[in-house]
């Protein structure tokens, strides 16, 4: 990479859409092709910038066609990002809109306290999210990033990169050599990019793990998701879709400590069944686990920083937070956002997208945004997750008060919702 390089390089990619043959210089290298370096991918492109998108997994452009389990909760602002980048209109199945949402308090086995908070209708103007499948939105994904001319995708490669303050060298695996004016971080939360950086992490450890699930229930969920939380850690159910086999389905997310969360997600389906109705009440009748069972340990993290010499950190490998309101990968979807933003207009004014002032800006605007977020998910996760009579009651109160303030509500809904 020379020093006269021109900000946007006049070098076409010319690599086939499945990263055969040579690949031109390019304006954004992204490494890491999951929900997050794949939509921002998506989105560049149809800024009109070049990019190229590397991951070590090969990208097959549909994955196995059964349902796992596996599900997001994407909140309206994300919601739009997608649209924005060509990706919304590619899901091969419906997404549910989550239209209530009831917060409640609680003991498994018991009926939960009488004092809850819930979100309605009333509280926004339009859903507060959409629940999709994790496979459908990776077909959506692979589909919009191999229908794009901007894109060039290299899957499965991997690549060594090299920076200064002139430009970035990408160097594959597979033998390509190019240059870009950007790299960008998607690689998740062990991200080496992020390592050779020096950039350093705290790291916050829950000692717990999430159960991740499907159930076909009895009754109708009515768009309606529940945060129940329990003294080892919350239990939501958020609506899906439903399919002719469960026309009525929800996703599950249970966080319990380490062992016994083991323990759960290893028992039969009717005794984990048991369990799962001991935690949601019967107010959907008798469920059914459908799918696979995930069990993933549970941590917060952040990054000192989300910058270097033309290096941009987005999603886990500049922060984690605990999924106990469902917003990891909205968050990343923010980062997104701002940095799509931001490189979409410095290429409509000519201007170098690797700029240290221009990734300064991106740093300004997601860091504090993204550390008040993981230290609200991480204050509700000490809070709620005891069984302190004390604390039990003061959280209770709390809740209560905040259902009769619409307006406090209203404000709580907005800042989820991203919009």
């Amino acid at each position: 990479m020379t020093e006269g390089m021109t900000p946007f390089p006049t070098t076409g990619l010319d690599a086939g859409k499945d990263g055969d043959g040579a690949v031109g210089d390019v304006d954004v290298c992204i490494v890491g092709a999951g929900p997050v370096g794949a939509s921002l991918a998506c989105r560049l492109a149809v800024g009109g910038l070049r990019v190229a998108i590397i991951d070590r997994a090969a990208l097959p452009p549909m994955e196995e066609p059964g349902f796992d389990g596996r599900a997001y909760a994407i909140a309206a602002g994300p919601r739009n990002l997608l649209d924005a980048a060509g990706v919304w209109g590619r899901l091969p199945q419906p997404s549910c809109p989550i239209e209530e949402i009831r917060v409640s308090d609680g003991r498994p086995g018991e009926a939960p306290s009488p004092l809850f908070l819930e979100f309605g209708r009333e509280d926004a103007d339009q859903p507060f999210g959409w629940m999709i499948e994790a496979r459908s939105l990776r077909v959506a994904l692979n589909a919009a990033l191999h229908a794009s001319d901007n894109i060039v995708v290299l899957a499965p490669d991997e690549a060594t990169i090299t920076r200064t303050e002139q430009g970035v060298q990408v160097r594959t695996r597979s033998g390509r050599t190019f240059g870009a004016r950007l790299a960008v971080a998607a690689e998740g939360r062990r991200s080496p990019l992020r390592e050779q950086a020096r950039i350093g992490v705290t790291r916050l450890p829950y000692h717990q793990c999430g159960i991740v699930g499907a159930v076909a229930h009895a009754r109708p969920h009515g768009n309606r998701a529940l945060e129940h939380f329990l003294p080892a850690g919350p239990f939501a159910q958020l609506p899906m879709a439903g399919t002719a086999d469960y026309p009525n389905l929800s996703a599950i997310v249970w966080s319990e400590k380490d062992d016994v969360a083991r323990r759960m997600a290893a028992l039969p389906p009717d005794a984990f069944a048991h369990e799962i109705q001991r935690r949601m009440g019967d107010w959907l009748g008798e469920v059914t686990p459908v799918g696979q069972r995930w069990i993933y340990p549970l941590s917060a993290q952040y990054a000192q920083r989300y910058v270097d010499t033309r290096l941009a950190l987005v999603g886990d490998a500049a922060h984690g937070v605990h999924p106990i309101a469902g917003q990891g990968l909205n968050l990343g979807f923010r980062d997104v956002i701002a940095l799509s933003d931001l490189l979409i207009a410095a290429r409509s004014r000519g201007e170098d997208p690797g700029a240290q002032a221009l990734l300064r800006r991106y740093q300004a605007r997601c860091r504090p945004v993204n550390m008040l977020m993981l230290a609200a998910m991480d204050g509700l996760e000490r809070l709620f997750g005891n069984d302190n009579p004390i604390l039990r009651r003061a959280r209770d109160l709390g809740l209560a008060g905040v259902h009769r303030l619409p307006a406090l509500r209203r404000a709580f809904v907005r800042q989820a919702m991203g919009v």
